[in-house]
């Protein structure tokens, strides 16, 4: 990952922290695509100053960056249509950003180019709980979806960490979890139908309303795609009944292990909680100096265990899975005893990420996945890694399906710090790996885990992806250098020659140098 990403961060001019920009003027091609995009959209949808683009340079991966020529914010389909015609007319690179909010690089505009940034499109086109769905634009946030569906009796059940601030669309590009993916499944399983602007300009539906669509599942191709295959411009999605109660518990562990032995068994025993979420200590320490919720501090970890349905048996689960942890060494089980303290303990959870920034001026969140029973030997490596690098990890996770989210603390300013959490993050997704698991769960590849592909993959299988690609972008042009090694990348220039052409493309000479 290191050596992928040390020398596009040179070419990049943005070193490590570094603030050495161009200021050339902006070449006569990049002037005029900006005033064109400005005739599409208006002054005040587009951003082209250096000031306003390094706020664009990275998303939520901020140890690579790269600004885009120009960011324009369009209000409605025909708008980006207009916008990615242009792009083609003059060979120009583009790709969509929701939030920001990725982890993984996967809003990057690597080549530069123009940056479509959604946020304006944020509109709730129509709520039917009769048949139960919503359609919306992809700029909504998460989280406005299930407040708008609250007074219902509904809500839109992908809910990750970042749902108050991140998007449908981006969601729908990473096929995002969140900590009640355990029961509830990931976004595929609840978006059923998209509006797609190909590469091309040309506008296409692929599913909607009706839960049978014939044909192939594109949808199910899509979503996942992190922006290769085209810019989402609507998305309809399944709204799910809220929950009659709920039974929310807190476990606190002395060890990891512990806490990773009581998960193992709560699933062999045939439960399926609606979230299983592991924070250990040094998290707690973080979430504790933002929060104040009582989270001992000395412990080693501690579970958040919640069932949900109907009423009746509620309790009876609840008590199994108290008997359970108690079994494996818990200090001691807590429930929630009413709703706000429920409320309380989620937002410790989900603000988690946000009070890192206690413990260290920068952070890379890891991604991976491995079996449930692996858990234990998992974080052993981690702690190794911590130990070999000298680099604090901190660790809260969707336990229940094994995707850990180690979080390595360092200072982006500190060039030896950056290169050994890039060494101790290929570590541990190299172990990921080896205990049969893959390099993401949710977060995506973007450009951050790219050299893992070939890993995960045999040329064939990779093949056959950048096939399918093409086959949506065959120029390459939309959200290039994504997902796969490109431009001289293993995959790309030896298994699909005939796309070599429109790789290299995606570096135009007539980008600015800003």
């Amino acid at each position: 990952m290191r050596d992928a990403i040390v020398p596009r961060m040179r070419q990049t001019g943005t070193f490590l922290g570094n603030t050495e920009l161009s200021m050339a003027t902006v070449d006569a091609p990049t002037a005029t695509l900006i005033d064109r995009l400005r005739a599409i959209v208006g002054s005040a949808n587009l951003l082209s100053s250096p000031a306003d683009l390094m706020v664009y340079e990275c998303d939520g991966f901020t140890i690579e960056k790269n600004k885009p020529d120009v960011v324009v914010f369009p209000r409605s389909t025909d708008e980006i249509v207009a916008i990615v015609k242009l792009c083609n007319e003059l060979d120009v690179p583009f790709l969509a950003r929701g939030a920001g909010t990725s982890l993984a690089g996967g809003c990057l505009a690597v080549g530069g180019g123009v940056m479509i940034g959604l946020s304006k499109m944020k509109r709730i086109l129509e709520v039917n709980t009769r048949d139960r769905y919503a359609v919306v634009e992809p700029g909504v946030v998460n989280l406005w979806l299930t407040n708008t569906l609250k007074p219902h009796g509904y809500h839109y059940a992908p809910d990750p960490s970042s749902q108050g601030a991140c998007t449908i669309g981006g969601n729908a590009a990473t096929n995002s979890g969140g900590p009640h993916t355990l029961k509830y499944g990931v976004t595929v399983n609840h978006v059923i139908g998209l509006e797609l602007v190909m590469p091309d300009g040309n506008v296409v539906t692929v599913g909607g309303p009706s839960e049978d669509s014939p044909g192939f599942d594109l949808t199910g191709v899509i979503v996942g795609s992190e922006g290769t295959f085209g810019i989402v411009s609507k998305v309809w999605v399944r709204i799910t009944k809220n929950p009659e109660a709920y039974r929310t518990l807190l476990g606190v562990f002395e060890t990891v292990d512990d806490a990773t032995n009581c998960i193992s068994e709560i699933i062999g025993a045939g439960i399926i909680p609606a979230a299983l979420e592991m924070l250990d200590g040094l998290i707690l320490e973080a979430v504790e100096a933002a929060f104040k919720f009582g989270f001992p501090l000395d412990a080693g970890a501690v579970l958040i265990m919640e069932v949900d349905g109907l009423n009746a048996g509620l309790d009876e689960e609840a008590a199994k899975i108290e008997a359970i942890a108690l079994r494996n060494k818990a200090r001691s089980v807590k429930r929630a005893n009413s709703e706000a303290e429920r409320l309380l303990l989620w937002k410790c959870r989900k603000q988690a990420f946000g009070a890192v920034g206690r413990l260290a001026p920068s952070y890379c969140t890891q991604d991976g996945v491995v079996p449930r029973t692996k858990l234990p030997q998992m974080l052993a490596e981690i702690l190794r890694i911590s130990r070999h690098y000298q680099i604090r990890i901190a660790n809260v996770f969707h336990a229940g399906d094994g995707n850990i989210h180690p979080i390595l603390l360092f200072d982006e300013r500190d060039p030896d710090q950056v290169r050994r959490v890039l060494d101790a993050s290929n570590e541990i997704l190299d172990f990921c790996i080896q205990l049969g698991g893959s390099v993401t769960g949710e977060h995506g590849i973007g450009v951050e885990k790219i050299d893992f592909m070939a890993k995960l993959f045999t040329p064939e299988d990779l093949a056959q992806m950048i096939r399918l690609r093409s086959a949506f972008n065959p120029e390459n042009r939309c959200s290039p250098h994504k997902m796969f090694p490109t431009a001289g990348g293993c995959a790309e220039s030896h298994q699909h020659q005939n796309h070599s052409h429109a790789v290299e493309r995606t570096r135009p000479s007539r980008r600015a140098s800003l």
